[in-house]
């Protein structure tokens, strides 16, 4: 019965991804991710139900679009599973049971799946686009208070002084970013990367979070020396994604620190 039940968490984190890219490539374009149809970015062509299956769809057309025959990027294809296997690592490391789920585990797995969904969102918009969008960070900061909520009703060791201070310098940071866009007249990527943080040392506390940067500086130095070694060429050298690293390396730390801790 556990099996059933991981695949159809996995089946559930792959609709996620598939919702994923779907926004990764809207919320830039500031288009509508929840009522608008789904259609081909080539030839325009609205994609039917068959088109929109996660993984097989993909599969089965053979990595084209049903109608123009357009090569689709594998990212999509990617992001869908690399979301169901993440979900499924998290079920796990919650030790999701069938037998023995109660209320805590669940609201566990479901707040941990949203924020993996902004990780993911996160990563995405940074590696594309080259930014990090304020309203995602905004999403964070509501499953930070779903979180805190939670935490404050059922947690006896909670720590409100803990939370104000964040608040505090969530408040700071936003007023000297709120400076920069008046006098530069654009968003500072250095300020969201310190939003950023927080909203993650909000969410899974100072420690995972130093982790997650270690983590990151660690990959952005075997990445810049492997590419030395090749002699890769960037399309863009102007801009490193920070955040899609920092992304990938908090929702390992956060799998890898939930493992141990079990």
């Amino acid at each position: 019965m556990n099996i059933i039940l991981y695949i159809i968490i996995f089946i559930m984190g792959s609709f996620f991804g598939s919702f994923l890219t779907l926004a990764t490539y809207r919320i830039p374009l500031n288009e509508d991710i929840t009522h608008k149809h789904s259609f081909c970015p080539k030839c325009n062509h609205k994609l039917n139900f068959l088109d929109l299956i996660p993984i097989l769809s993909y599969i089965f057309l053979k990595g084209k679009c049903r109608y123009c025959k357009t090569k689709i990027s594998p990212r999509y294809f990617i992001i869908e599973i690399l979301c169901g296997i993440s979900f499924v690592l998290l079920a796990l490391t919650l030790e999701v049971n069938i037998y023995t789920i109660n209320i805590n585990t669940i609201y566990n797995f479901i707040l941990g799946a949203l924020y993996i969904v902004f990780l993911f969102l996160i990563a995405g918009i940074d590696k594309e686009q080259h930014y990090i969008d304020k309203r995602v960070l905004v999403y964070g900061i509501v499953v930070d208070f779903i979180n805190i909520i939670y935490e404050y009703i059922y947690n006896e060791s909670f720590n409100i002084n803990r939370i104000i201070i964040y608040f505090i310098i969530m408040m700071i940071v936003l007023i000297i970013n709120t400076y920069e866009i008046k006098k530069k007249g654009n968003d500072s990527y250095a300020i969201n990367i310190i939003l950023l943080c927080l909203v993650m040392s909000l969410f899974t506390y100072e420690i995972v979070t130093i982790f997650s940067i270690i983590m990151t500086l660690v990959i952005i130095i075997f990445y810049e020396i492997i590419t030395s070694i090749l002699k890769k060429k960037q399309k863009d050298n102007s801009h490193l994604p920070i955040a899609f690293y920092l992304c990938i390396a908090n929702c390992i730390t956060i799998l890898l620190t939930n493992l141990i801790l079990i």
